[in-house]
């Protein structure tokens, strides 16, 4: 007699799916790097969703036997959610440091503006004017001095006069030069050109009486000087651009005058 002993089936090994969790460790480890710099907070927080969201997925399968990586899931999650709060600790660093440089910018471009002359075409330091001037306006330089050209006169020259060509006519220019900074102004090098007409024909300027030189001495603050100069210009001519260099460190500010 021979009997037949069956013993029973060993149900099949399940899978492990340990995926979720390892993918939710290495995406939680790259997105909390990443939010120690504030600049890549919004790859630290999109790393460290999608981390706690595996991460969270990957407890899951633990709890349902279909994983055995607890540890590294948890984590994962823990590391998901560490990069999220230095994600927006970053944002706020970050907006908060745009948002002090567009301020400080705003600041440093109204006090360009607020420090540029209120004269038309008058620029301080070495800029020069950036359009001509009309007669009476003033160019005024960072160190507050003050130059202003008046409208032009015709003169009538002297017989001794150097510098009037027969034919031509003479205008005559008085340029004031005011102090308004708290250091003297040393006039001596202060000169002036002069072209007559739309070609720019240099006018000659005239040596005659109270025309011959210029400035000379300082300027001492709260104080001023006047000279007046006369230039030869064509009989056809209808403008005098007037050029004046207060000196080495300034650049020359011009005035368009009106004559004929």
């Amino acid at each position: 007699m021979s009997y037949d002993t069956q013993l029973p089936h060993s149900p099949a090994p399940v899978a492990l799916r340990n995926g979720l969790g390892t993918t939710a460790l290495i995406l939680g480890i790259i997105g909390t790097l990443s939010g120690f710099i504030p600049l890549f907070f919004w790859l630290a927080g999109v790393l460290g969703l999608i981390a706690l969201i595996l991460g969270l997925a990957g407890r899951g399968r633990v709890k349902r036997g279909e994983a055995n990586n607890k540890g590294v899931a948890l984590t994962g999650t823990i590391l998901g959610l560490a990069a999220l709060v230095l994600s927006v600790v970053g944002a706020v660093i970050t907006f908060t440091a745009v948002s002090g440089a567009v301020d400080e910018l705003e600041k440093i471009d109204k006090g360009l503006k607020d420090s540029a002359p209120k004269n038309p075409g008058g620029k301080g330091g070495k800029g020069g004017t950036v359009k001509a001037l009309a007669a009476g306006d003033s160019s005024v330089y960072d160190d507050k001095l003050q130059v202003t050209v008046s409208a032009a006169k015709p003169y009538t020259p002297s017989e001794f006069a150097v510098g009037h060509t027969k034919g031509n006519k003479a205008y005559q220019v008085t340029v004031t030069l005011e102090n308004g900074g708290t250091k003297a102004f040393d006039s001596v090098l202060t000169t002036l050109t002069a072209r007559a007409g739309e070609k720019g024909t240099e006018a000659e300027q005239i040596a005659d009486g109270d025309t011959i030189g210029g400035f000379n001495g300082t300027v001492l603050p709260g104080k001023k000087a006047t000279a007046t100069f006369a230039f030869d210009a064509p009989a056809d001519a209808k403008t005098l651009t007037v050029e004046v260099s207060p000196g080495l460190d300034h650049d020359a500010s011009q005035w368009e005058l009106k004559i004929g």
